[in-house]
């Protein structure tokens, strides 16, 4: 079920993209990215109350508190990033860079989470590298 779920999150990642690039025309990236702040809150809100998951605040711990905090610091910050590129680069440039996160991710599961990193995870993250390379030159 997880395979699903990813894929559907890539297709949505991919909708997110060429929308954002539609609607980015004209507007300030940071104020862009301000209203689809506040729609992914809202959603995801609604989603919590929906399905009843709001009972499940007063159980979180104070370090899960403290690594979603940050969390969503970096997704803030990411997110600023990537409509600021996409603002002023082409999506089909953009995009490939912005997925060198896979790689990045795989590094530091590595590194600070000790999974296990393969001859297959590293070609993995050679094959990312070079295709995003090959499509952004």
């Amino acid at each position: 079920m997880w395979f699903v779920f990813a894929l559907l999150s890539a297709v949505f990642a991919a909708l997110t993209s060429i929308l954002a690039k539609i609607g980015i025309e004209g507007v300030s990236s940071n104020l862009a990215t301000a209203i689809r702040t506040v729609v992914v809150v809202v959603m995801a809100w609604g989603i919590v109350f929906l399905t009843g998951a709001q009972q499940g605040l007063g159980a979180i711990s104070r370090k899960s508190w403290i690594f979603l905090i940050l969390s969503g610091l970096a997704t803030g910050a990411s997110w600023l990033c990537y409509y600021r590129a996409l603002q002023v680069g082409e999506a089909s440039k953009v995009v490939p860079v912005d997925k060198l996160s896979v790689v990045i991710t795989l590094i530091l599961a590595f590194v600070f989470l000790h999974e296990e990193f393969t001859a297959k995870s590293l070609l993995g993250c050679v094959l990312i590298g070079a295709g995003t390379l090959v499509m952004v030159l």
